[in-house]
């Protein structure tokens, strides 16, 4: 019975997103690198290697960085007023695509290789995947500008450190990016915000 259930649930997830979406596999919730190993282990890392992340892999970065770790929705990681208007964006040779945290998926918003409209920085344009952090003003109804601007970063920070920390007991190559194309990103992903940072993930050289 369980497993008809499943199959159910798949077969459901399965027709509710599009042929180009990607439905991620279910993140590994338990075990890993004891935290305070993982933060002894952090650190930037800006040599990786041309090889894939695992679908395991991505799947618990994903989750890692902002997925749903409660019955409520909230996130692994803290917004204000838990607005959750971070959003993430993954850009790869396949396409540029949208993590959905509730759904844990990816929305495939622009097929082809866009890195290149990602980090400034040439060498960080091959790097295997990209995330790019968006602030999303259609989550922020009543915050002052001010106060976008200031939780836009603080909360970008928190899910760029879960990131880190992954990549730590991963054993992941990592850097957060300042220097990234924030006009061409916002004309190819066509969202209503600000692009926050770049963190780019590749397996460390």
């Amino acid at each position: 019975m369980k497993k008809t259930w499943i199959l159910i649930m798949a077969t459901v997830l399965s027709l509710s997103i599009n042929a180009q979406d990607i439905q991620l596999v279910s993140p590994q919730i338990t075990g890993g690198m004891p935290l305070m190993e993982a933060l002894a282990n952090r650190k930037t890392n800006r040599d990786f290697t041309q090889e894939e992340l695992t679908p395991q892999q991505l799947s618990d970065l994903l989750w890692a960085a902002a997925g749903v770790n409660r019955p409520d929705g909230r996130r692994t990681a803290p917004t204000a007023r838990n607005a959750q208007q971070i959003e993430i964006y993954v850009l790869n040779k396949e396409g540029a695509y949208l993590y959905l945290p509730q759904e844990h998926a990816l929305q495939m918003i622009a097929a082809g290789d866009h890195r290149t409209s990602g980090a400034s920085q040439e060498r960080f344009q091959s790097c295997p995947l990209m995330l790019i952090f968006v602030a999303n003003y259609d989550k922020m109804e009543g915050f002052s500008e001010e106060s976008r601007v200031l939780f836009g970063a603080t909360d970008t920070g928190n899910i760029s450190q879960n990131v880190y920390l992954y990549c730590a007991q991963e054993g992941l190559a990592t850097c957060a990016l300042g220097s990234i194309h924030r006009d061409k990103l916002k004309e190819l992903l066509k969202f209503n915000g600000t692009a926050v940072l770049g963190q780019s993930v590749g397996v460390a050289q």
